[in-house]
C-alpha cells in the first residue's frame, strides 16, 4: 500500500513538473451519500463510508491538501447548528463529523444535512481554493434506555358476573417514553400481589384463572406491573379492582309494562330506566323495533275529531268537493241503506259486505263531476268488522276485482268512464276518456297497503293521462297497461256507484229507462269506506295530501343530536314502528331511553295503545349469542280535562217594542253574545298550607265546530215568522248553514270570534201583525262534531204592545198597570232600557197612590181568587185534553189584562225574602205555565170556540 501511494505520489509530481508547474487545477472530491450513527450519550458521528476527501493536485502544497468541510442545511435545517465537521488530517483529508451539542433521540431521531470539502488553494492565504460537490449525510440517533414504562391509569376497575371463566376482564396499559422500538415497547406484565386467581399476558390482559363467587369474595384487589424490553421496571404500579357481580340474566332490565300518558303534556319517553344486560357477551350489532298499534283508534291513529269536511278545510284543501258518502239525510238519501259502524274520530264509517250494499248517487250529483281533471280522496280499510276481505284468488277460481268507485259522466258532447278497484294486494284504475272513440287505460299499482286490513287514506290525481296516487301521503308511480283486450263500451249514459258497477249488460244498454232496482251489480267491494270524495278541477298540493292523513300521535325520538356515533333511528311515515341499531351497549342504552310518545291533540282519544319491544342480536360467536323475547306492555292515555263551553252575554230575556221585529231586518238574538272555552283542572293547594283541594279554570283557544239555534215549543210558523242570518258573514267563513223552522245549524271547524260574529248576526223577523206576547230560543255550541258541548243558553223574547188601543175594564187598574206595574220584566233585562208607551201620562200624587193601592188590592184579590179556579180548572181540561198552549189562531177582539198590584208593590218594599226565592223559580221556568198565576200578567183571550188561553 506504502508502495501504490508512493507511486501516485511520484506520477502526480510528474504531472505537476510537465504541466508547468501550474497550481491547484482540481476540485477536491468526496462521496455523494454518507449514513451516519451517533448515541444519545455522545457526540462523535461514525460515517459509513469514513469521511475522506481527495484532491489530485497532491503532492502539491496548499493545492493538493484539504483545509476544511463545510456544512449546510439539509431537508431538516438543522444541520448547521447541531452538526460541523473539522479536518483530522489535511494531507490525507480525513475528516470527522460531530454534534454541537448532546443530541436526543426521543425529540428529534433523525438528522439530514449536506458536507462540501475544500482545498487550501495556492498559497497560505487560501487564494483560489476550490470546493468540492455536496454530498448528503443522514445521521441516525441510536436510543438509550432511560426512561422506565408508565401506566395509562393508576386504578383500574371492572365488574364480571360469578360463575364465568373471561377471556379478558381488564385490560391494563403502560407506555415507555424512550424512542426506539427496542427500549419503548412494553415486553411483559406481571401481577406482583400473589395467590390472586387471575393471570394477564404480555398485552395487558387480565383474566380469571377460575371461576369467582360473589359469596366467597365480592371484590378483589391486586397489583400489577410492567417491563420494557430493556428490562427496566415500572416506576409506579397499577392497582386493579375487580367486583364479583351475582349470576346476570341476560335481557331488557327497568321494563315497565304500563305507561300513562296525561292529554296536552306533549311528549313523554316510553322507557326511561329500560336498559340492554348482555352479561358480557361479545355483541357487535343490535337491533331493537318498537311498535305502536294504533290500528283500533279511528282511522289507524289518534286524529283531528273533525268531520272530514272540516278537516279539509283546516288543511288548506281546495273547496268544491262533492262528497260521495254523505251522512243520510233527506237531502242525500242515497246512503241510508248503507250500514254504519263508531268511530272514535267522528266520522261516519260505511260498511260494505260484498253484495247488496250499493250506494247509487243521483243524477244531480254526478252531473257536477264532468271534465278529465279531478281529484278522488277516501280512506279504506279491507275487510273491517264482521266484514271479511275476499279470499285470494286460487287456479281454477280466479276472483273478480272488487270494485270501489265506478263512474260515466258527460264531457260536453261526450261521455267518459273510470272505475278504482282493488284486486288481491294490487289498486287500479280504469279510465275511458272517450267511450266512443278512444282506447281505454288501465292504471295499476301493487301495494301492501291495500291488503292488510288497516286503514289507509288515498289521493288519486287525474289529469289525464298523467295520474298521481298518494297512499298515507305517500306517491306512487303506477304501472300502464294499454292493451286490455276486448272490453265491452259503457253505455252513454251519465251515473255512478260506490261499492261496485254495473254489469255491462247489452240489453241494459238498450234499455233507456230501466230503474236502478233492475241494474245487475258486478265487482262488489268488501270493506269500509269514509270520506269518499270527488273534486273537478286542479290537484291537491301535496301539502294538502300529507295534512289530510297525517296522525296526531306517534313515536318519535327525543333528540338526533344525542344519538351516539355508529347508532341509527328509523320511523315508518305513520310513525307507529321506530327502529334502533347500533354495536355499543352503553350507545344503544342511551338511546332506547330516548324513545318518546307524542300526541299533539289537546283532547286525545283516551284509551289503551298496546306496545311492542322486539330485539335481535348479533355476535362474534353466532352459536351462543343470546336470544331475547318480545316484550309487550302497553301505552294508556287518560282521560283528557273536559272542556267548558260557556255562552254568556245574552238574556234571559229580550224586549222590544213588537214593531221593531216587524221591520226588514228584525232583532238581533244576540248582539252581545260572548263564547269562552276553558278547561277545569285540581289543583293541589295542600302545598300552599290551604285545606282541601281546588278547580282553577284556564282558558283555552278552541276550535268550535258547531252551534245550533233552536225555537222551544212550536215550530216557526214560515207565514208569519222567520230566522235570519247574515249570509255573507257565513260564505266569507267557509261555514255551512241548515235553516229549517225547527232549527238553524251552523257547522265548520272555525274559531270562537267567527262564530261569535256569525250568531251576533242571528234575527228574528216577523210578519206584519204577527206579534205575540214571547218566543222562547235555545243556544247551543259544540266541538269535536258533539264529542264536548256547550251550556244551554234560553232567551225568552218578549213584544211590548201598546195599551192605547186595548180594552181595559177599568181605567183605574189601567192607571196602576201605567204607574205601579209599568212591564213585568223590566228589572230581569240585564241593562236593556225598556220604551214607555205612557211616556206623557201624569203621574198621580202620594194620596192618590194610597188611594188606588187600596181600591186595586181588593179588586185583585177577588179577581184572583176567580182566576185561581178557572185555572185548576183548566189545567185539568189540558191534561185530559193533551192540547198545547198558545198553539191555535186567536184575535185581539175581547183582550182582557188583568194586573196583580202587590206584587210590584211588594217587590219595591222587600217585605219578603220568600217572595224573592219565587222570583228566582219564575226565572227558570220552562214555560209560562210553571209560574204561579198571581206572580205574571195574565192575558184571557176568547176565541172563537170561547175557550180562554193564556200567554
Amino acid at each position: 500500500m506504502d508502495r501504490l501511494n508512493f507511486l501516485s505520489f511520484f506520477l502526480l509530481c510528474l504531472t505537476s513538473v510537465a504541466s508547468g508547474n501550474k497550481a491547484n487545477k482540481h476540485k477536491p472530491w468526496i462521496e455523494t451519500e454518507y449514513q451516519g450513527i451517533v448515541m444519545e450519550n455522545d457526540n462523535t458521528v461514525l460515517l459509513n463510508p469514513p469521511l475522506f476527501a481527495l484532491d489530485k493536485d497532491a503532492p502539491l502544497h496548499y493545492a493538493g491538501e484539504i483545509c476544511g468541510f463545510r456544512v449546510h442545511n439539509g431537508p431538516s435545517g438543522s444541520g448547521t447548528v447541531q452538526f460541523e465537521a473539522v479536518v483530522l488530517d489535511r494531507s490525507t483529508g480525513e475528516g470527522l463529523v460531530r454534534s454541537k451539542e448532546p443530541l436526543d433521540c426521543e425529540n428529534q431521531r433523525e438528522h439530514s444535512f449536506t458536507i462540501q470539502a475544500y482545498d487550501c488553494g495556492e498559497g497560505p492565504d487560501g487564494a483560489n481554493s476550490k470546493k468540492s460537490h455536496k454530498a448528503t449525510v443522514h445521521v441516525r440517533v441510536n436510543d438509550v434506555n432511560e426512561f422506565s414504562p408508565v401506566f395509562v391509569e393508576r386504578r383500574y376497575e371492572a365488574s364480571v358476573p360469578e360463575g364465568r371463566l373471561f377471556d379478558r376482564i381488564v385490560r391494563v396499559e403502560a407506555l415507555d417514553a424512550d424512542c426506539s422500538p427496542q427500549y419503548s415497547q412494553i415486553c411483559f406484565y406481571d401481577i406482583i400481589t400473589p395467590n390472586v386467581p387471575f393471570a394477564i399476558d404480555n398485552d395487558g390482559n387480565i383474566k380469571n384463572t377460575e371461576p369467582l363467587d360473589s359469596k366467597h369474595q365480592r371484590v378483589h384487589t391486586f397489583w400489577v406491573t410492567a417491563f420494557d424490553c430493556g428490562k427496566n421496571r415500572a416506576q409506579a404500579d397499577a392497582q386493579v379492582v375487580v367486583t364479583v357481580k351475582p349470576s346476570c340474566k341476560p335481557g331488557w332490565m327497568g321494563w315497565t309494562k304500563r305507561v300513562e300518558y296525561t292529554p296536552g303534556s306533549g311528549s313523554i319517553p316510553l322507557f326511561p330506566g329500560l336498559h340492554l344486560e348482555t352479561c358480557e357477551e361479545t355483541v357487535w350489532n343490535i337491533q331493537a323495533t318498537v311498535e305502536l298499534q294504533t290500528g283500533h283508534i279511528g282511522k289507524g291513529c289518534d286524529r283531528d275529531s273533525y268531520s272530514d269536511r272540516s278537516v279539509r278545510r283546516l288543511c288548506g284543501a281546495v273547496r268544491g268537493e262533492v262528497d260521495l258518502l254523505p251522512p243520510p239525510s233527506p237531502a242525500a238519501n242515497w246512503t241510508s241503506a248503507l250500514p254504519t259502524l263508531p268511530s272514535s274520530d267522528s266520522s261516519l264509517v260505511f260498511s260494505f259486505n260484498g253484495s247488496n250494499h250499493v250506494a247509487v248517487v243521483p243524477d244531480p250529483v254526478v252531473s257536477a263531476l264532468s271534465g278529465d281533471h279531478f281529484t278522488l280522496q277516501l280512506w279504506m280499510r279491507r275487510g273491517g268488522g264482521n266484514i271479511q276481505p275476499a279470499t285470494a284468488p286460487t287456479r281454477g277460481n280466479r276472483k273478480e276485482e272488487e270494485t270501489i268507485v265506478c263512474s260515466t259522466v258527460r264531457n260536453d258532447d261526450s261521455f267518459s268512464h273510470y272505475s278504482l278497484s282493488v284486486h288481491g294486494c294490487r289498486l287500479s284504475l280504469f279510465y275511458w276518456p272517450d267511450v266512443a272513440a278512444a282506447r281505454p287505460v288501465k292504471f295499476l299499482w301493487k301495494l301492501e297497503q291495500v291488503c292488510d286490513s288497516e286503514w289507509h287514506h288515498l289521493s288519486l290525481s287525474v289529469q289525464f293521462p298523467s295520474v298521481t296516487l298518494y297512499v298515507d301521503g305517500v306517491t306512487f308511480d303506477p304501472a300502464l297497461i294499454h292493451d286490455n283486450g276486448a272490453i265491452p263500451n259503457p253505455a252513454p249514459r251519465q251515473r255512478m256507484f260506490i261499492g261496485a258497477c254495473w254489469e255491462p249488460d247489452e240489453k241494459q244498454k238498450e234499455m233507456q229507462n230501466n230503474t236502478i232496482s233492475e241494474v245487475k251489480y258486478v265487482g262488489s267491494y268488501h270493506g269500509l269506506l269514509s270520506g269518499v270524495t270527488v273534486r273537478p278541477g286542479s290537484v291537491e298540493p301535496h301539502s294538502v295530501v300529507e295534512c289530510l292523513y297525517a296522525c296526531r300521535e306517534g313515536l318519535d325520538f327525543g333528540d338526533l343530536e344525542t344519538l351516539g356515533s355508529g347508532m341509527k333511528v328509523h320511523v315508518n311515515p305513520s310513525q307507529s314502528v321506530l327502529v334502533l341499531e347500533g354495536d355499543d351497549i352503553e350507545s344503544f342504552n342511551r338511546a332506547v331511553q330516548q324513545v318518546t310518545y307524542r300526541n299533539s291533540l289537546r283532547f286525545a282519544t283516551p284509551g289503551v295503545r298496546p306496545l311492542k319491544l322486539t330485539t335481535s342480536l348479533r355476535c362474534f360467536n353466532e352459536e351462543s349469542c343470546l336470544s331475547l323475547k318480545q316484550l309487550e306492555g302497553y301505552l294508556v292515555v287518560l282521560q283528557p280535562d273536559a272542556p267548558q263551553i260557556s255562552l254568556s252575554g245574552v238574556g234571559p230575556h229580550l224586549a222590544r217594542p213588537a214593531p221593531e221585529f216587524e221591520g226588514p231586518r228584525g232583532v238581533s238574538l244576540f248582539p252581545e253574545l260572548r263564547i269562552v272555552c276553558s278547561l277545569s283542572h285540581a289543583v293541589n293547594t295542600a302545598a300552599q298550607g290551604m285545606e282541601g283541594g281546588a278547580l282553577m279554570s284556564d282558558a283555552v283557544a278552541h276550535t268550535l265546530d258547531g252551534c245550533e239555534v233552536q225555537p222551544l215549543g212550536e215550530e216557526l210558523n214560515p207565514e208569519r215568522e222567520e230566522l235570519l242570518v247574515d249570509m255573507d258573514v257565513v260564505r266569507e267563513r267557509g261555514l255551512e248553514i241548515i235553516n229549517t223552522t225547527a232549527y238553524i245549524a251552523i257547522t265548520g271547524a272555525e274559531s270562537i270570534s267567527v262564530y261569535e260574529d256569525v250568531l251576533r248576526s242571528v234575527r228574528y223577523r216577523l210578519a206584519k201583525g204577527s206579534a205575540r206576547f214571547e218566543r222562547r230560543f235555545r243556544l247551543s255550541c259544540s266541538e269535536m262534531n258533539g264529542r264536548y258541548t256547550s251550556n244551554e243558553l234560553t232567551l225568552e223574547v218578549n213584544f211590548l204592545h201598546s195599551l192605547d188601543n186595548l180594552y181595559h175594564p177599568s181605567h183605574l187598574l189601567a192607571s196602576q198597570q201605567q204607574f205601579l206595574h209599568p212591564s213585568h220584566h223590566a228589572g230581569e233585562l240585564s241593562g236593556h232600557t225598556l220604551p214607555n208607551p205612557h211616556r206623557n201620562s201624569v203621574v198621580p200624587g202620594a194620596a192618590t197612590v194610597i188611594i188606588m193601592v187600596c181600591v186595586g188590592f181588593l179588586v185583585v184579590m177577588v179577581i184572583l181568587g176567580v182566576f185561581r179556579i178557572r185555572s185548576i180548572h183548566r189545567r185539568g181540561e189540558g191534561a185530559r185534553g193533551g192540547s198545547k198552549d198558545g198553539s191555535g189562531q186567536w184575535d185581539d177582539s175581547a183582550l182582557t189584562i188583568i194586573v196583580n198590584p202587590m206584587e210590584t208593590y211588594e217587590s219595591r218594599m222587600g217585605i219578603s225574602a220568600d217572595m224573592e226565592g219565587e222570583g228566582e223559580e219564575e226565572e227558570v221556568a220552562e214555560s209560562p205555565e210553571d209560574a204561579s198565576d198571581d206572580q205574571r200578567i195574565i192575558v184571557k183571550k176568547e176565541g172563537r170556540d170561547g175557550a180562554a188561553r193564556r200567554y
